[in-house]
């Protein structure tokens, strides 16, 4: 037991030292851009994280998770900008983004709680789509976000009134923004993940199992089954609002276009890919669907020079065909995803029965 436990932490220690030195290796060898990939990777998994309590515990198919991100996005961009001369510090708006983001969560769940299947996904894909054209359109009669031009000049997260938007110079040392903004997400990512964690293994958490297997069952046995899907749409969308704050201090500018319905469906796509329910599984899926649209997005010209002596395909056209044979090899290979939960995994490799032949006479 002890030299398991060992085991265990010498893994963990060596983990944390390789994501600390991670930035600089890439940034070393790849370019400080692909640190930035690394950045966008972290707020994936942590939406990613977000949706799988609603579509991996609970089982409810949410096409419109996107809507969470923009309302913390946007609420960010107008509390800490000159759009309303409002400069609140971050450490406040992050909270308070989660809660109102909560809300448009129990907001989406509380009308929707007698649908299933492919009606909630129709509910919420409209649910999605009317929050981003209601950012899209509120600039009249009174501008409130600015419309299509989006909101600018937004202020980046400051840490003892030091801008993580600049370099830091520590120890002659000089560290720049993306380095910064990755040990930041890093940190809330590890947060979501612990907070993930203890949600799966509490009492809520086993409901909202129950929920997902059998829904009269769970009902049957005095789980309150209005509640607990409420609260599974309330915590996601807490997860999701966290994420679209700090995407806007990141990015210093938000708009309607960073949040279509291209972006619900690749976040979905991480937690199918990775394993509904199954939390290593979906970071894995968020960290993969986050850096290998990348990846292709700058290998399609040189393997086409390589192959061909010329390009023939638009890198971006390449990028997204490959990237959709890759999403069809997995589902027809691994239907439970890349790390399936054990369970389902048992679950599929169980032989379906047969029906008993029946002999002639």
């Amino acid at each position: 037991m002890k030299t398991d436990k060992r085991k265990a932490l010498l893994g963990m220690v060596l983990i944390g030292v390789a994501l600390a030195v991670l930035p600089f290796l890439v940034g070393k060898g790849l370019g400080n851009s692909w640190v930035r990939v690394l950045d966008f990777a972290l707020l994936y998994v942590m939406l990613a994280l977000g949706l799988n309590i609603v579509v991996g515990f609970a089982g409810l198919l949410d096409l419109g998770y996107i809507a969470f991100y923009a309302v913390g996005a946007y609420l960010y961009a107008l509390l800490a900008s000159p759009h309303f001369g409002i400069h609140w510090p971050a450490w406040a708006i992050l909270p308070f983004g989660a809660m109102v983001a909560a809300f448009f969560g129990i907001l989406l769940g509380a009308p929707v709680l007698r649908l299933r299947g492919d009606y909630l996904a129709i509910v919420t894909l409209g649910f999605g789509e009317i929050i981003r054209i209601f950012i899209n359109n509120l600039n009249a009669p009174v501008n409130i976000t600015n419309g299509p031009q989006g909101i600018s000049q937004i202020d980046p997260v400051r840490i003892l009134n030091t801008p993580l938007s600049k370099p830091l110079d520590i120890f002659g040392l000089g560290v720049p923004s993306v380095y910064l903004y990755y040990y930041l997400f890093l940190l809330l990512a590890l947060l979501v993940v612990f907070v993930s964690i203890r949600l799966e293994d509490s009492r809520i958490g086993r409901a909202w199992v129950a929920i997902r297997e059998d829904e009269i069952a769970a009902k049957a046995c005095g789980i309150d089954t209005r509640n607990v899907k409420l609260l599974a749409f309330a915590m996601g969308a807490t997860f999701g609002g966290i994420a679209g704050g700090l995407f806007a201090a990141f990015q210093e500018f938000v708009s309607p276009e960073s949040f279509g319905l291209m972006e619900s469906i690749m976040v979905l796509c991480m937690v199918v890919l990775g394993g509904m329910g199954h939390i290593p599984g979906v970071i894995l899926g968020g960290l993969l669907l986050a850096i290998l649209p990348e990846a292709l997005r700058h290998g399609a010209v040189p393997m086409q020079q390589a192959a061909f002596g010329k390009v023939l395909l638009d890198p971006e056209s390449l990028r997204m065909l490959l990237f959709g044979l890759a999403l069809i090899a997995v589902m027809l290979y691994r239907p439970a995803g890349l790390w399936p939960e054990a369970r389902r995994k048992r679950e599929l490799a169980r032989p379906s029965p047969q029906p008993p032949s029946r002999g002639r006479g």
